[in-house]
Formats: structure tokens, C-alpha cells, sequence
């Protein structure tokens, strides 16, 4: 009898094997703690280059939420206030670089940083801002939906009515309640499927479904940890809105530092 596979002949159509995926890490209060440690350390290495980040996106939360009033969509002003963190790991990239490199030892300027963070549109990560917008408009459409549904009888032209009939009515406590659920649910899937895989796309050849699958993976193994860093980011952030924005230049360069090296305690390196 001859067999089909005799020889060392390769098939005509061989299959490109694919990468295996990254391993993850088993992770305790210790890792954010020391993390946390090493992000601060990273900031007051390069305070000034790290505080324009935090600048530049405080900057953009001012100017939205000033359009956002001029335009008159002042409903849009809760929801704008709850998204504005959860894009903050795009605006963390060059954080997570500036941190690579002074791990690795290297000297670095404003030049090398932001040429890197301008490849990154070219690169996966592009299709994780999709990701990120798609969770946005989600979240954007069903806010409105439940404004409509439940405050229908309210009326408000400005930002002070607005308020008014949110915080000090019934309606209003059942549309926020409604409202925060929602958010909490959105909001901890981005984190979910962004907290480690951000950081990964930058450090790493990988595709972003692969990225978002090891981040899943890392909070899935460990739940506990993963849920009081997601706790410590959401706080930090909202009390780093109240003074008019200006706390983010710098609770979020020290964030950002330390959301790559927690990236680093949580996914090995590749061996080899």
C-alpha cells in the first residue's frame, strides 16, 4: 500500500502556523503596589515630559465639555464626564513608551516619543480605538435612550436645569440609577478587553483580537487584583475631574506608568 504523505514532500497549500498566545501571570495587592511604585518613579524621572500628557488630555476634557454647552447638548455633559476616562489608555501610549525605554535604559527625547506614538495608527491599535469607539457609542446611545424614556417630562435648557432635574428629582435618581448600571457594565468591559492589551500593542508584534483575548485572561485569573486596580483608576480619575480637570496632569501620568509595568508583571516575555 503507498501512503498519500511518503517523502519529506510539503504540501501544496501549507498552513502558516499561528504564534501561541502569551502566557499571564498570577497576581497579588503586591504587583499594583509595586507597580505603583515603579509608575511614580517613572514620572519623577521625566515629570515634565509626563505632566504634558496629563495637560493635553486635560486640555481636551475642558474643551469638550465647553463644546459640548456652547452646542447646547448639555444632556451630553454626564455621559461625556463618565467616557472621558475610559479613553484615557490611548492617551497613556506615550506614557507606556516614555516607561519601556527608561526600563531599558535608553535616552530618549520629545522626538522619539511622539514619532512612535504617530506609527501606532498604522499599526493594531488603530483597531482598538474602533473597538473603543464602538463601546462609546453604545454607551452614548443608551443614555440617551433611557434620558428620553425616563425624564420625558423634564425640561431643561441649560447646564444648572440639567442638573437639577438629574440629582434633586425622583425621575432623576431613577435615570441615574438606571444609568449607572449601565455605565458600570460598559465600562468594565472596555477595561476588560483594553487594560493589558494597550500596553501589549505597543511592546509587542501581536494582533489586537489576540491582545484583548490575554487582557480578558488576566483579569479572568485575577479577578480580586485586576477589580481594586480598576477601582483605583476610576476614583483617581473622577476626583481628578473635579478641579476643573487640572488634577489628570498628574494622576494621569502616574496611572499611565503604572498601567505598563502592571502589563509587565502580568504577561511574561515571550521566550526567546
Amino acid at each position: 500500500m503507498t501512503s498519500n504523505t511518503t517523502g519529506s514532500t510539503p504540501p501544496d497549500n501549507p498552513t502558516r502556523q499561528q504564534p501561541a498566545m502569551p502566557k499571564v501571570n498570577k497576581l497579588t495587592a503586591d504587583d499594583i503596589t509595586a507597580s505603583l511604585k515603579a509608575g511614580f518613579s517613572d514620572f519623577l524621572a521625566r515629570p515634565v515630559m509626563s505632566a504634558f500628557f496629563g495637560l493635553f488630555y486635560a486640555v481636551f476634557g475642558i474643551l469638550s465639555v465647553w463644546s459640548l454647552v456652547w452646542l447646547g447638548k448639555v444632556w451630553m455633559v454626564i455621559p461625556a464626564a463618565v467616557a472621558f476616562p475610559l479613553i484615557a489608555p490611548f492617551a497613556a501610549a506615550g506614557l507606556y513608551e516614555m516607561s519601556r525605554r527608561l526600563q531599558k535604559g535608553d535616552r530618549f527625547g520629545w522626538s522619539e516619543i511622539l514619532t512612535v506614538m504617530g506609527r501606532q495608527r498604522k499599526r493594531e491599535m488603530g483597531w482598538m480605538a474602533f473597538v473603543t469607539l464602538f463601546v462609546l457609542w453604545v454607551w452614548f446611545y443608551q443614555f440617551r435612550t433611557v434620558l428620553v424614556i425616563v425624564l420625558q417630562d423634564s425640561s431643561f435648557s441649560d447646564l444648572d436645569g440639567f442638573f437639577n432635574a438629574v440629582f434633586f428629582t425622583p425621575e432623576g435618581w431613577t435615570f441615574l440609577a438606571i444609568g449607572t448600571c449601565a455605565g458600570a457594565l460598559l465600562s468594565a468591559v472596555l477595561f476588560a478587553v483594553t487594560v493589558v492589551a494597550m500596553p501589549m500593542l505597543l511592546d509587542r508584534e501581536i494582533d489586537f483580537i489576540s491582545a484583548m483575548l490575554t487582557s480578558i485572561r488576566v483579569v479572568k485569573e485575577n479577578p480580586a487584583v485586576m477589580l481594586t486596580w480598576a477601582a483605583i483608576i476610576s476614583v483617581t480619575m473622577l476626583l481628578s475631574l473635579v478641579p476643573a480637570f487640572l488634577g489628570l496632569i498628574f494622576t494621569l501620568p502616574i496611572l499611565g506608568h503604572t498601567t505598563w509595568h502592571l502589563y509587565l508583571r502580568a504577561v511574561p516575555p515571550t521566550e526567546g
